[in-house]
């Protein structure tokens, strides 16, 4: 009977979900995150002992099995498709790792790839490398140093990730390459950033530790002086935070380019730049200070990078002094640069952040033991060689008795048991006498191994004298390093210069041109800033009155200078910093700039003061009058800030709406009157409001209401007669205003913004 075909269901309610299992975000992380993050951190990101990640190891590797150590350059594509069987990671990223150990490349003190072709270069990020058919590159001759000893069993090694080949762990160099060859890297949660050192710098500092293990960070900074870049340029010294990174692994060291003066073309040819920062990058900043016309010295600059290497043009302009303008543009360019550094390094398959001196006690450690395996190695080929030789030494006394043993056995195998029984030799023994050529007994052939096995026991002697001797083998560790530093050896690349030897430099705000301009805030929040010949041509033409939108007012005008600093206060109890020479010059006809908008104001926030304050000095107040009849004087110290903060929230009270603000110098107390919405005044002298250290007081009763009064609705500081009006001692009751002062106007000369 045919089976009924079943018709798919079309109703989609009717399908039943599968029950989901809830998994504990806890469970989630551990079983599906942490696995990951680990395998970023152990074998990705951070460098190990060696001073190698994974990807430089491997890459390294498959040059040496190459035979490219002692070869002729082959073509780079060859090389990364020969390093995808250790790393399946992609032909692009293998080959931009090979791209940064060149010497092409120029990152590295000391380049581990000879390389022919374009590679780009580390200082710029525009310069691209050659596709990896053109180029072409072998091994540089100091990785002898980075494989001595890895066909002597001096580390382990692992499956590849398909278990067809075999790769070391670690490579056993034999200097500390983790402080010599610079390395980047970013995992989950952590970060590496190690700077190079001068190679024979290193020697001398591991050399000291070997012989002398208790050796402090002050002995080491003496023989390791600073980072060296391969780059160049100077770098600022400062001992104590040179002390900090040898002795935590964290710290910034501060670079800043190298530069010579050409008197005849008046020009400055910048030969050397901090190796964390761009040509692009200088170039980018060098342009941007040009065009806002803070930088006028410079008439032209270019990249004359060539064939003699690296070079960044600064055509002068007439009469302008070379380092002075090198030292401003320190300050404003990245020709002046920080390296942050981040030790973290593997030791054990376990990030840790170490110091210099305890990378290089650790790298000791590791390279100890690789020398006790070769060591081993050694002992072990010698043993079993002087073992066989000795069975020779046996035979050779009876080598008739040894003949006569081959000529009546049987078979093969009866002459080694034969020998065995008949010399009391091993199996071992008895092989190596069976195989012997008849043409080898001579009597040359006899003294040979004589003097052969008196030399193999010298050896085995003095190598197992080694192996029990800690010392002896720091002594061999140290001889090596030593001839290290003889054959690889340089000067400095990154000189040092000294923080208390450098000029002093002007603030950047002092690069900004300097002049007299006229301020103008308007009651619905526009500014202008306006130079005193705008303001002469204006008047010459007769078109010197402000403009301003319909329904708006002038509310304030100063006098003040283009370097000079602002506080705007808004009726938000807010107060923005800004300098003068942030805004544009603008011409009295203009608008302005709409400060809301300028100053990133919040919604509906509208500045109703604005003061040129460029120091906060003690004995200067801000005074805020409120509508419910109180007043306060802050200190002007209060609103000072570090940094570059260009926001202050609470600037004062927010307890009743602000009715004035004025600014006060305690030596020279105002007279004020306050005036109610029922025309009702009081005039006081300023000090006779309360100083209170808070911002954000209510301050002190000043005006007592009566019964028809609401509210303060006017701060003036432009009355008439005062007589009458005058109070001593507050707060005061209002008394109503005469003819004379219901008609007075409200000054704002002073910049106080009145109700």
């Amino acid at each position: 009977m045919a089976r009924k075909k079943s018709s798919p269901v079309t109703d989609r309610s009717q399908i039943v979900p599968a029950p989901s299992i809830p998994q504990p975000i806890t469970e989630t992380i551990e079983k599906n995150y942490m696995p990951y993050v680990m395998s970023v951190i152990i074998s990705r990101a951070i460098p190990e002992i060696d001073g190698l990640k994974p990807s430089h190891r491997k890459l390294l590797y498959t040059m040496y099995k190459m035979g490219l150590l002692t070869g002729e350059r082959k073509k780079s594509s060859n090389v990364v498709g020969r390093t995808m069987q250790l790393h399946p990671h992609g032909d692009a990223a293998i080959y931009e790792t090979m791209v940064r150990l060149t010497r092409g490349h120029d990152a590295l003190l000391h380049p581990l790839v000879d390389s022919k072709g374009s590679f780009g270069k580390q200082y710029s990020s525009d310069m691209k490398y050659a596709a990896a058919r053109y180029t072409e590159v072998k091994l540089d001759p100091i990785c002898q140093e980075l494989f001595g000893g890895i066909d002597k069993d001096a580390v382990e090694f692992v499956d590849n990730f398909d278990n067809t080949m075999k790769e070391p762990v670690l490579l056993p160099t034999t200097f500390p390459n983790v402080l010599v060859t610079p390395n980047t890297g970013i995992a989950v949660g952590m970060a590496s950033n190690i700077c190079s050192f001068n190679l024979a710098e290193i020697c001398d500092g591991t050399i000291a530790l070997l012989r002398n293990p208790k050796a402090g960070v002050d002995r080491i900074l003496d023989l390791i002086k600073a980072p060296d870049f391969s780059g160049g340029g100077l770098i600022i010294y400062d001992r104590e935070q040179m002390r900090k990174i040898y002795e935590t692994g964290q710290g910034s060291v501060r670079i800043r380019a190298r530069y010579k003066y050409d008197k005849d073309a008046n020009c400055i040819d910048i030969l050397q730049i901090p190796y964390s920062t761009s040509i692009e990058a200088i170039l980018d900043s060098i342009a941007a200070l040009v065009k806002e016309n803070k930088v006028k010295e410079i008439a032209d600059f270019r990249d004359e990078i060539d064939l003699n290497g690296f070079k960044l043009t600064l055509e002068l302009r007439r009469g302008v002094d070379p380092d002075a303008l090198m030292n401003r543009l320190y300050k404003l360019t990245p020709l002046e640069d920080s390296f942050k550094c981040n030790f973290n390094v593997l030791i054990n398959s376990t990030p840790r952040q170490l110091g210099v001196v305890d990378i290089l006690k650790e790298w000791i450690s590791f390279r100890t033991e690789c020398v006790r395996r070769e060591l081993r190695f050694d002992l072990r080929k010698k043993s079993d060689r002087y073992h066989l030789l000795m069975a020779l030494g046996k035979v050779l006394l009876d080598i008739d008795k040894a003949i006569r043993i081959i000529r009546r056995a049987e078979t093969d195998e009866q002459v080694v048991t034969d020998l065995m029984a008949g010399f009391d030799i091993d199996q071992v023994q008895a092989e190596y006498i069976a195989n012997i050529k008849l043409r080898n007994l001579n009597k040359k052939y006899m003294l040979n191994c004589v003097n052969e096995m008196n030399t193999l026991k010298s050896e085995i002697a003095e190598l197992e004298e080694i192996l029990a001797d800690e010392l002896k083998i720091r002594a061999h560790i140290a001889t090596q390093l030593a001839e290290i530093k003889k054959k690889y050896g340089k000067p400095r690349q990154s000189q040092l210069i000294f923080a208390e030897d450098l000029p002093e430099v002007e603030d950047v705000e002092n690069v900004v041109e300097n002049y007299p301009v006229r301020l103008v805030l308007t009651r619905e929040g526009y500014f202008k800033k306006i130079t005193f010949k705008s303001l002469e041509g204006s008047a010459r033409i007769g078109k010197d009155e402000q403009k301003v939108k319909d329904g708006d007012y002038i509310a304030q005008t100063v006098d003040a200078e283009n370097k000079d600093n602002l506080l705007f206060f808004t009726d938000k109890c807010q107060v923005y910093r800004a300098a003068v020479a942030d805004f544009e010059n603008t011409k009295a006809s203009a608008m302005g700039d709409f400060l809301n908008a300028y100053l990133k104001m919040d919604k509906d926030e509208r500045p109703i003061y604005m003061r040129v304050q460029n120091t906060y000095p003690a004995g200067e107040n801000m005074i805020f009058i409120f509508e419910n009849g109180k007043g306060v004087r802050v200190p002007i110290s209060a609103y000072e800030t570090k940094g570059n903060r260009k926001r202050l929230t609470g600037a004062y009270s927010a307890a009743s709406p602000i009715v004035g603000v004025l600014h006060e110098v305690e030596k020279d107390p105002m007279d004020l009157m306050l005036v109610s919405d029922a025309e009702r005044a009081i005039v006081f002298k300023s000090s006779l409001i309360p100083v209170m250290s808070t911002r954000s007081a209510n301050g002190v009763t000043l005006m007592s209401m009566g019964r028809r009064e609401k509210k303060v609705a006017q701060v003036r500081t432009d009355f008439g007669d005062d007589k009458g009006y005058r109070k001593y001692k507050l707060p005061a009751m209002g008394v109503p205003l005469n003819d004379k002062n219901v008609g007075a106007t409200q000054l704002s000369l002073d910049g106080e913004i009145l109700r």
